[in-house]
């Protein structure tokens, strides 16, 4: 058994999450009523959302908690990076919603929602969200009170003794290990997830996804 997981762990994860798609397309077909299935990628997807904004708190710390002054950081390019992306993203999510118009069948309660009445309230929601406690932060993902508080303990902790620095590294490491578990159990997690899809929606949902990916990729 152990020889197999080393062997299985060896194959490149890109290549075992190709299999955990096929297995999750033939289970779905051949199994639809195999429900316990798609519980592997409900725990695949909650076990992602539960270790992400610990993994930024942490991370955040540590790189300015350990940040040495004077050194020379690509901050700058990753902030162009990420600002482009998330342009990028925006823009291809609305040529998509044009392209493929779906409509949206709401849960009971949905009308309770409001949306925001203005800029103002949009702005006073954010200012909340950034001094939020740091444990309801953390709990409901708040990633703006996870950084504003990340920011702020790892300027402080920047006076600190070495000792207690190299705490935060260790940390850090031991979140990203963590992460490293959890993402080797993507090709079960991506299994159950296409298990689901194919099992409740059939397998036409994988031609508009085709359809799609033709577009973006052509």
């Amino acid at each position: 058994m152990k020889s197999l997981f080393t062997t299985w762990s060896r194959i490149s994860l890109v290549k075992r999450i190709i299999v955990g798609l096929i297995l999750g397309i033939i289970l779905g077909l051949t199994l639809p009523n195999a429900s316990w299935i798609a519980t592997f990628g409900i725990l695949f997807v909650n076990a992602l959302k539960s270790v992400a904004p610990i993994l930024v708190l942490v991370l955040v710390i540590s790189a300015i908690a350990n940040h040495k002054t004077g050194t020379k950081t690509n901050m700058k390019t990753i902030l162009v990076l990420y600002l482009v992306a998330t342009f990028a993203a925006g823009t291809v999510a609305v040529i998509a919603s044009f392209l493929f118009p779906t409509t949206l069948t709401l849960k009971t309660g949905a009308e309770d929602v409001s949306p925001p009445e203005g800029i103002a309230e949009i702005f006073t929601n954010l200012l909340f969200n950034i001094v939020s406690n740091p444990v309801d932060a953390l709990i409901n993902a708040n990633y703006l009170g996870i950084l504003a508080w990340a920011l702020l303990i790892g300027v402080a902790l920047k006076s600190a003794s070495e000792s207690t620095k190299t705490i935060t590294l260790n940390l850090s490491d031991a979140i990203l290990k963590i992460v490293k578990w959890i993402i080797e159990f993507a090709p079960i997690g991506i299994m159950g997830l296409v298990f689901d899809t194919i099992s409740t929606s059939g397998l036409g949902v994988l031609k508009e996804y085709g359809r799609l990916l033709a577009i973006l990729l052509g």
